[in-house]
């Protein structure tokens, strides 16, 4: 019988919790290295503006691709060892990215990027839920994902600092070095499991693995955890990660530092909204998609008033899109908690890596296609705001998609758990969580 050393939610736990934090803060630092350097890459590689965009699309399409494989991994190995694969990686990819002159080159070290990513995010999430009693799980993935947030901000104004003050090499190899600090923190300071027994996971042979693979798909809460992310985090990926500041700036006619600064406000805005979900969610898990639905229809809801609005909105209506659609961010972990509480441990990463894809992609599609829309729109000519306008119009598409599958899964994961756990159910309908055996 296994012996906790360590007390749930302890001191040890904050240490190992800020430890894994930190290395993805780090990592969404990386994420959001582009976001300042668009004109100094497409002069640095010779490349147009589409050749830029796919640094951001290569990136997040492995991302999205590697989650469900890291799902298995993180079942398998661990946090610890993932994270500190991940923080190799994305020092290798880093490194070559200040380095490197051509540009399939840089697009071959964003694709590295991008499998470091994967492997960080939901690695931190079973940190959390090894380390911390299961009512105070839903607050700190809350917490998680806010202070992870602040990567973004550092991705921003002090890279622009960096890029204006040292240049392109020594900027991205200086960030590149964080990851080797991370890496080393894991090493010394990370530990799975509060338990006296190291993590030991049995070789499984691939038919058992594609078993309970096939065990979190059909999981109708792993699904519903999926559409959740789907439907909650696209509008403001897209916004943040690409077409935000040309709508700003070429389509509302804001000026590029305004526009800029803007973009820090969901971060802000961000670190207010996740306690309140997560306090939310802890309290009432049975209610936790009136929460889901209400972030929904808040987006669609700003998106209307400012694409129906005559001309260009006026700021303080811009500034309420953004901090309404702020929510999303949070709201798009109640999907990841969906599948922490619809799945045994066992299944935990698959289904984390599934629930994972969703938000992703949703907004490589919501930026494809605004980018399609908005040639087709202009013909070739500067933007108009009716341009964007039109363009920004087929979020509509995803979200009545997502609400609906939101709505069918609801349903089916409800009464997949009457019938298959009716004691966990009953939980549930108590506001309590009741751990899964797989």
């Amino acid at each position: 019988m296994t012996e906790l050393l360590f007390p749930l939610g302890g001191r040890r736990a904050w240490a190992v919790w800020a430890t894994a934090v930190l290395t993805y803060l780090v990592t969404v630092l990386h994420r959001g290295s582009m976001s300042v350097a668009g004109l100094q890459a497409a002069e640095r590689f010779d490349i147009s503006a589409s050749a830029l965009a796919s640094f951001t699309v290569v990136q997040l399409t492995v991302y999205a691709a590697m989650q469900v494989p890291v799902g298995v991994l993180l079942d398998r190995y661990g946090s610890k060892r993932l994270l500190i694969a991940a923080s190799g990686l994305l020092f290798v990819a880093q490194s070559a990215f200040s380095l490197v002159d051509s540009y399939p080159a840089a697009l071959a070290a964003r694709a590295v990027l991008g499998v470091g990513d994967a492997l960080v995010f939901i690695s931190v999430l079973r940190v959390v839920m090894s380390w911390f009693p299961a009512l105070r799980q839903p607050v700190m993935s809350q917490a998680t994902g806010m202070l992870g947030g602040l990567g973004a901000i550092m991705s921003t104004v002090p890279m622009a600092a960096a890029f204006h003050a040292f240049g392109w090499t020594p900027t991205f190899a200086a960030a590149s070095l964080l990851s080797v600090v991370t890496g080393l923190l894991v090493l010394f300071l990370v530990k799975n499991t509060p338990y006296d027994e190291p993590l030991r996971r049995a070789k499984q042979p691939l038919h058992e693995v594609k078993r309970n693979l096939r065990r979190a798909w059909k999981e109708p809460g792993t699904r519903l955890g999926l559409w959740t992310h789907f439907t909650t985090s696209f509008s403001g990926s897209t916004f943040g990660l690409l077409w935000g500041f040309p709508f700003l700036v070429q389509g509302q006619g804001l000026a590029p530092t305004t526009a800029a600064a803007m973009l820090i406000i969901p971060v802000l805005a961000g670190l207010c909204y996740g306690p309140l979900v997560g306090r939310y969610a802890a309290k009432f898990p049975f209610y936790r998609s009136w929460i889901v639905l209400a972030v929904i229809a808040g987006s669609v809801v700003m998106w209307t008033v400012v694409l129906l609005w005559p001309g260009r909105a006026p700021l303080p209506v811009l500034l309420l899109l953004i901090v309404v659609q702020a929510a999303g961010g949070p709201g798009s972990m109640l999907g990841l908690d969906y599948a922490r509480t619809f799945n045994p441990t066992t299944r935990f990463g698959a289904a984390n890596g599934m629930v994972n894809t969703g938000g992703f992609i949703a907004t490589l599609i919501c930026i494809g296609m605004v980018g399609i829309l908005l040639d087709a729109s202009s013909g070739g000519a500067p933007q108009s705001i009716d341009d964007f306008k039109f363009a920004l119009a087929f979020q509509y598409v995803l979200w009545a998609i997502g609400t609906r599958q939101i709505l069918k899964y609801r349903r089916k994961a409800r009464g997949h758990l009457a019938r298959y756990n009716p004691e966990a159910y009953q939980a549930l309908l108590a506001n309590q969580i009741v751990p899964l055996k797989g």
